[in-house]
């Protein structure tokens, strides 16, 4: 056994050759030796660094996710954990952040769409605007529309991205390249058996990879489980993706369309469920169907913008 000279602790590991509470070197003892006198007077040499210290995560940046209580023994492996952490972010290009951002931006997201009020009219669907909607004959010319106040969908700051209301159009941008930010509704709406759709625009007629458009069948929790109907109106092109967590899967490869409009003049986007399949047209011409074997068959809608553009929303309704 082994005993510390300054503060009296003993250790069975006789391996062991520094006190871990003060550093101090250990002697060895054994049970018929006699305490030895601890004089109030400092010591005149300096512990070994890092003794002593105590440890804690700070979880002012990530409040509400999880919290750790200090440690109650000083250890170094936290230098080796810290170490391995940095390696894996530096290997994985940022991978890692770029998930904890992404699950802080669905959380905010939540939040903003939370406040969302629902209004109703009893005009039919169509709108008296050729250009910003021009169905094909449909159920929804002689029905109610349900329509999302985009209005309410602003919020003053967001890390993640941006949104305003400007002149009745809501505008919302992912911060950053490479990123897709989605919004959508609370639970008040159903997209199921219903026609969704929404007038989109890119009003800097900017690039975007990943696309821009209308969310249907989403889980009131953005990306979830949803469907995404996008396009890319510099291209002329569009996409349809299912969402998943932490997951994007493809259901139909971006496809060359003279349907849409270029440049940063507006198009509709509409889905209409009919169960087992999901009819999907652009400025009231069917684009392409998909059936509906794997994914959700019901959900609220909502609005995805990728790649930093700042894209433009209009009329976000729900026909029956």
């Amino acid at each position: 056994m082994k005993i510390c000279p300054t503060c009296r602790r003993t250790y069975d590991d006789d391996g062991l050759n520094f006190c871990l509470e003060d550093g101090s070197v250990l002697t060895f003892t054994s049970p018929d030796a006699a305490p030895t006198v601890v004089m109030n007077q400092p010591r005149t040499t300096s512990p070994s660094p890092g003794a002593g210290i105590r440890t804690s995560w700070d979880t002012t940046q990530d409040a509400g996710a999880y919290s750790m209580q200090p440690k109650k023994k000083s250890s170094k492996a936290w230098l080796w954990v810290l170490g391995i952490l940095g390696l894996v972010v530096v290997l994985c290009g940022g991978g890692i952040a770029g998930f904890f951002i992404y699950v802080a931006s669905v959380a905010d997201s939540n939040v903003r769409v939370n406040s969302t009020r629902v209004t109703t009219n009893s005009t039919p669907a169509r709108s008296n605007n050729s250009s910003s909607w021009t169905p094909t004959p449909s159920p929804a010319e002689t029905s109610t529309a349900q329509e999302v106040d985009l209005s309410e969908w602003v919020k003053e700051f967001s890390v993640y991205g941006t949104t305003e209301f400007k002149d009745g159009e809501f505008l919302m941008a992912a911060k950053d390249k490479g990123y897709y930010y989605v919004l959508v509704a609370p639970d008040d709406f159903s997209t199921e058996k219903a026609i969704t759709r929404v007038t989109v625009r890119n009003p800097d007629d900017a690039s975007s990879s990943l696309g821009y458009g209308l969310i249907f069948h989403s889980d009131p929790t953005p990306l979830t489980k949803d469907y995404a109907f996008l396009i890319d109106s510099k291209k002329k092109k569009f996409r349809v993706v299912r969402h998943e967590p932490e997951k994007e899967t493809t259901v139909t490869p971006w496809t060359n369309s003279n349907l849409i409009k270029p440049g940063t003049a507006e198009n509709v986007l509409e889905a209409r469920d009919k169960g087992e399949k999901i009819e999907l047209y652009i400025n009231g011409q069917l684009a392409t169907t998909i059936t509906n074997k794997q994914g959700p068959t019901s959900g609220v809608p909502g609005l995805y913008a990728g790649d930093g553009a700042k894209i433009g929303f209009k009329k976000l309704e729900i026909a029956r």
